[in-house]
C-alpha cells in the first residue's frame, strides 16, 4: 500500500467528517420540515396556534412511544386522505381536545 502523507490523511479524515455532517443536515432539515407541516395539518384541523400544535404532536410521540418523524409523517399521510393507526387517532383526538381553542359555553360545538 503506498504511503500517504500525514498531512493528505488528516484532510482525507477531515472531508470524511464534514461529508458526514452534511448529510446529518440534509437529514435534519428534511425532518424538520416534516414535522413543520404535521404542525400545520394539526393546526388547522384543531384549530389552534402553532405552539399548541407542536405540544399536541409532542405529546402524540410520547403517548405511543413512537418517533416524533414518523408520527408527523403519518399524521401527513392521513391529511392527505390516506388512514392512520387507530393508536394515533385516538391519542391525535385526546391531545387536540385538551389543547384545542377552549369551548364557550352555551355556543354550538365546533365541527
Amino acid at each position: 500500500m503506498p504511503r500517504v502523507p500525514r498531512g493528505a490523511r488528516d484532510e482525507t479524515d477531515r472531508i470524511v467528517e464534514l461529508q458526514k455532517e452534511v448529510g446529518q443536515l440534509k437529514d435534519a432539515v428534511a425532518s424538520h420540515a416534516v414535522v413543520d407541516q404535521a404542525i400545520g395539518v394539526i393546526v388547522a384541523l384543531g384549530r389552534m396556534a402553532p405552539d399548541e400544535g407542536w405540544t399536541v404532536l409532542r405529546e402524540v410521540s410520547q403517548h405511543t412511544n413512537i418517533k416524533l418523524r414518523d408520527v408527523a409523517e403519518l399524521i401527513l399521510f392521513w391529511g392527505r386522505g390516506g388512514q392512520i393507526p387507530e393508536e394515533i387517532r385516538a391519542a391525535l383526538e385526546d391531545a387536540v381536545d385538551r389543547h384545542g381553542p377552549p369551548r364557550i359555553p352555551g355556543a354550538p360545538p365546533l365541527e
